[in-house]
């Protein structure tokens, strides 16, 4: 275990995007068009806006990893610009990764707020993986990680327990959710970020006894 843990501690911001990006190009493919409209564990965002807001954050992170400038003033839909979406944001999560395995990436200061570069990475790290699990419990999917000790959620973890006070206050992050005892590291980590691990889909709304549907 403490050998796993030091290999996980030796993997560059690059490495773990690269791992991450694995796992979230074949969930976005494999998103049917008819599933656009459904909701996700994001109560803001149905699947089309979810991946349109992770598209951004994979194009806009590019330009911190340069120390650039990144614009969310607004949202470009994405998705609605062609059918080859799946394969555009496959392209834009290699130039992430690209990106952030640059030398220098990881270092100095990032963003508007200065913020050190290796936790800014660290937020396009975690966008791609908590969203894309969004994007998976939303469409019915799977979201596989490693069994044993996994370099994405170990280098998400002390992300999330460094950004969580801001991340709350401003909204970011909602409330911790209660997770059950001997939950996963995935688990733990959504619970954190206040996403509900056991989520699957809205409740069916109630309808009064003697009322006809319809």
């Amino acid at each position: 275990m403490d050998t796993e843990r030091s290999e996980v501690k030796s993997r560059t911001l690059g490495d773990l995007l690269r791992v991450a990006r694995g796992r979230a190009v074949p969930v976005v493919r494999a998103i049917p068009d008819g599933a656009l409209a459904a909701p996700t564990p994001c109560a803001d965002y149905d699947v089309k806006a979810l991946v349109n807001h992770l598209f951004q954050v994979v194009v806009e992170f590019q330009k911190l990893a340069a120390k650039g400038e990144s614009d969310f003033s607004a949202t470009p839909d994405r998705v609605g610009a062609g059918p080859d979406w799946r394969e555009r944001f496959s392209e834009e999560t290699d130039k992430l990764v690209a990106a952030w395995s640059a030398p220098g990436a990881e270092e100095g200061t990032a963003g508007a707020w200065r913020m050190p570069a290796g936790l800014v990475g660290s937020m396009a790290l975690l966008d791609l993986t908590v969203h894309v699990w969004d994007l998976a419990r939303a469409t019915g999917q799977e979201y596989r990680v490693d069994d044993g000790v996994d370099p994405v959620l170990e280098r998400l973890a002390g992300a999330v327990a460094e950004l969580a006070p801001t991340a709350r206050s401003t909204g970011v992050f909602a409330e911790p959710v209660r997770v059950a005892e001997g939950a996963s590291a995935l688990e733990r980590l959504l619970g954190q970020t206040g996403r509900d691990p056991y989520w699957n889909g809205p409740a069916p709304a109630v309808v009064p006894p003697g009322t006809v549907e319809g």
